[in-house]
């Protein structure tokens, strides 16, 4: 691998990281308004896409972004999924803790991994497999999956089965516009479905809700644009595993703000997905340094 190649990795790697520092935090802010502030999931879901497009679009300098693509139902059939992931992770957060949700969220890169493969024709391998499936149990250990299941780990799973789907669609309309144009698309999408709904559950727009709603929808749009930043810079495929460091946001955050500490099977659990992603990674990174 060569010096500027390397380089470009670390600079790439760490733009992601901060990004998926910065999706927690937007969901730690949503967790506040639901379970503290008494605002409905619906109207926080609506906001963050309805703020996030006025940012992304601003950032955009009102340029670059093509509105015919929203006449194309691909765009919107995948704009769908992440609507009813951002609404059900918002719903679990109310009575969840966010690592808890975070964790079964996970679920979803195992499903894209394998629906990937079936609909689009990726390939599969031994090694990614092996690590998908100790990524498994550790969503097993931290969902643990019964019939007396609470209805916010039921939310929690539902987001992440959206953000599987919502992750293999991206795949499947990856060569209808560039990466910021979709992200625009599903912020603007987002807005107008949830309208009805947002509009419905405006909460009193007190100074602290306010701030909250804003801190949730910018560190969520920040979050997902450094994502785009890196994945410009590198193969995406060798930073995806970087994903996993949400769950370092998402545990910090939950013990610092809410004392949410995991019980044991939590703690291992957590420890599973951050090991195999992490695995994954340097995986990725060996196999390109045996090809240079």
């Amino acid at each position: 691998m060569s010096e500027r190649h390397s380089g470009f990795l670390v600079k790439a790697a760490a733009i992601m990281f901060i990004g998926m520092m910065l999706i927690p935090l937007g969901d730690t802010a949503g967790k506040l308004l639901t379970s503290t502030k008494g605002v409905a999931p619906e109207f926080v879901a609506w906001s963050r896409f309805f703020i996030g497009a006025v940012l992304i679009f601003c950032l955009m300098g009102g340029k670059g972004f093509e509105f015919s693509i929203l006449k194309q139902w691909r765009i919107w059939f995948r704009a769908i999924f992440i609507v009813i992931c951002i609404t059900s992770i918002l719903t679990a957060l109310k009575t969840e803790p966010i690592s808890n949700v975070f964790a079964a969220i996970f679920i979803g890169p195992i499903l894209s991994y394998f629906f990937s493969s079936w609909f689009l024709g990726e390939r599969i391998t031994l090694a990614r497999t092996v690590l998908l499936f100790i990524s498994f149990c550790g969503v097993l250990a931290v969902v643990k999956p019964s019939l007396n299941m609470s209805p916010g780990m039921v939310y929690a799973l539902l987001a992440g089965f959206s953000y599987g789907a919502f992750l293999v669609a991206s795949k499947w309309v990856a060569d209808c516009a560039n990466a910021k144009t979709l992200l625009m698309s599903q912020l603007i999408i987002g807005a107008i479905v949830l309208l009805p709904f947002g509009v419905k559950e405006i909460p009193p727009l007190t100074m602290s809700i306010g701030w909250l709603v804003v801190l949730s929808a910018l560190a969520s749009a920040l979050g997902n644009l450094f994502l785009i930043l890196a994945n410009q810079m590198v193969d995406a495929s060798r930073l995806a595993p970087l994903i996993y460091a949400q769950l370092l946001s998402a545990s910090g955050l939950g013990i610092l703000v809410f004392q949410e500490f995991p019980d044991y099977l939590d703690f291992v659990g957590l420890l599973l997905l951050l090991g195999s992603g992490f695995g994954s990674f340097f995986l990725g990174t060996d196999k390109q340094q045996k090809t240079k």
